[in-house]
């Protein structure tokens, strides 16, 4: 069986974002369709290549449900949404936990979009310990370590954890405290 690459997850502020990464992706073969809701029954939806988008209001718990489920079975989601509203940080937080999610059009908001394990990841292999101690010092398993580190490089677009950790940093100092 032919492993099919991860469904896009694309979390932006403004429906001109989302239409430049919808007109994007659909060059790429996805099949964008507004709303969030699947149509098709079977659970396993990635192979139809579909992409699910739409705006998501501040206190819509139900369409983020749904955004999280079409994506847990397969589906591309691209989501308009302020990430700092409860229902918006709730999205990215569940969409992170099946895989990295992009909240900008050039990767620079990556920093924001880590969650906790990753950055504490990050955090100790700057300052020098190995994939094996940072996982043991932050109570995971080093197969953990290991995804959390991959969705890291995903969202930094690069393909080495040292990459990884300099854009980190470099990106880390640029954002406001």
């Amino acid at each position: 069986m032919i492993k099919q690459p991860d469904a896009p997850r694309h979390v932006v502020a403004t429906s001109a974002d989302a239409e430049t990464v919808l007109r994007r992706l659909a060059r790429e073969g996805w099949t964008p369709r507004a709303g969030f809701a699947l149509p098709d029954p079977s659970w396993d939806v990635g192979v139809a290549r579909l992409l699910l988008h739409g705006r998501i209001a501040d206190d819509d718990t139900e369409t983020v449900q749904l955004a999280v489920l079409a994506a847990a079975r397969g589906a591309g989601v691209v989501a308009i949404c302020d990430t700092e509203s409860p229902a918006g940080r709730a999205l990215v937080d569940d969409l992170s936990r099946l895989g990295p999610v992009n909240s900008g059009l050039d990767g620079t908001e990556a920093v924001a979009n880590l969650i906790p394990e990753q950055r504490a990841l990050l955090d100790r292999l700057a300052a020098g310990d190995t994939i094996a101690a940072a996982a043991a010092a932050e109570f995971l398993s080093l197969r953990t370590a290991n995804r959390r580190i991959a969705e890291a490089r995903a969202m930094f677009g690069v393909r080495t954890t040292r990459e990884a950790v300099l854009a980190y940093l470099r990106q880390r100092q640029r954002q406001p405290e």
